[in-house]
């Protein structure tokens, strides 16, 4: 018996038999005249997928963005880019109206028009929760979706963003953006530089470089305040000496040495008022000399100087200023309220006179 008939017994056998060449032929016209159909169908149908989006304006069919990097439809433009589709969380708080990110947005779609932006009340729970994961001082503060690292704008200033769990921190200070509210203020630990009473209502803190000529007009203002409030405000000196001041740094160090004989201000008056001597000078001499008018220790004062022994505070210092934004000098505090650059003594009295009656 036939194995085939065996195996499915209801099967006419007489169907498998050979086709004759004429049949094969007709059949395999057959076969290619309905491919021909099922192919030029396809082609038809995607031409009406296409006209079809674009006159229901309900979007563009595959084929057309992938032949095309510009199109237009409804009125609008649409550009295609090489980057991805990047989120950003903007930070900011309602009731500020100095933290509207609107402007710097404006700028960041400039150069990096993929970008979506959503915001995000910094009195919510997923606000806090990036204020406290990021450590944001600073609003507004735009936090960045993983994508951003596969960007050209993140190859060229990779820099001035800090990654945390494939999140990236925008350092808005390295862009120029000036704070439009700060979340914290500096720390003013044992260590710090205190004129007044450390539990004074009011602090003005001032990030000061010694070799700047508008360090040295506000230093006036300084004065004034002292002589007038006593310990009703505390004065917080922190250093920030700029790199084209060579002379920076060594008087920083040696106000701070002035500072450990109980010395600083009187030195921190004559520095201003000398500026435009030792500001021509090279090392550490003239700062020595400076001590002995003050009655200082010399011995002590010139192997504290020697060793630069304040070195990491001052450091630290300008790590903090950093951190808040401030890249030049001075800047300054009054209470939660910063000022960038020198400020006449009206102005600084009217802003502790205004903070102290809000205690």
């Amino acid at each position: 018996m036939n194995e085939t008939a065996e195996m499915f017994p209801d099967e006419d056998v007489s169907s498998k038999k050979a086709m004759t060449p004429e049949e094969a032929e007709k059949k395999r016209v057959q076969n290619l005249t309905s491919a021909v159909i099922l192919f030029a169908g396809l082609f038809v149908g995607s031409l009406f997928v296409d006209i079809g989006q674009l006159i229901s304006k309900e979007g563009f069919s595959p084929r057309a963005v992938r032949e095309n990097n510009i199109l237009e439809a409804a009125g609008k433009t649409w550009v295609a880019y090489a980057d991805p589709k990047v989120n950003v969380k903007v930070i900011t708080d309602e009731t500020c109206e100095a933290c509207a990110p609107d402007e710097a947005l404006v700028w960041l779609r400039r150069i990096l028009p993929t970008m979506e932006a959503a915001p995000v009340e910094v009195s919510s729970d997923e606000g806090k929760a990036l204020v406290e994961e990021f450590g944001v001082t600073t609003l507004p503060a735009f936090v960045f979706s993983g994508e951003i690292a596969s960007t050209d704008f993140y190859d060229l200033a990779a820099e001035i963003f800090a990654e945390k769990d494939g999140s990236y921190l925008l350092d808005t200070a390295r862009l120029g953006l000036a704070p439009g509210k700060y979340l914290s203020l500096p720390e003013v630990g044992d260590d710090a530089i205190v004129i007044g009473s450390r539990d004074a209502k009011v602090k003005v803190i001032e990030y000061s470089d010694f070799q700047c000529p508008y360090c040295k007009m506000f230093s006036a203002s300084v004065k004034q305040m002292i002589a007038e409030y006593g310990d009703d405000v505390a004065f917080v000196y922190k250093h920030l000496p700029l790199s084209f001041h060579p002379q920076a740094e060594n008087a920083a160090l040696a106000s701070e040495c002035a500072n450990e004989q109980g010395k600083f201000l009187a030195y921190h008056d004559l520095l201003f008022d000398k500026q435009d001597v030792w500001g021509k000078t090279e090392g550490t001499q003239a700062f020595k000399v400076y001590a002995r008018q003050l009655g200082l220790k010399t011995a002590d004062f010139n192997a504290c100087l020697d060793t630069k022994k304040y070195a990491d505070k001052i450091a630290a210092d300008a790590q903090e200023a950093a951190k808040f934004g401030i890249s030049g000098t001075p800047g300054i505090f009054v209470g939660d309220t910063f000022f960038a650059g020198a400020i006449q003594y009206a102005e600084l009295k009217n802003a502790i006179d205004t903070k102290r009656s809000a205690e």
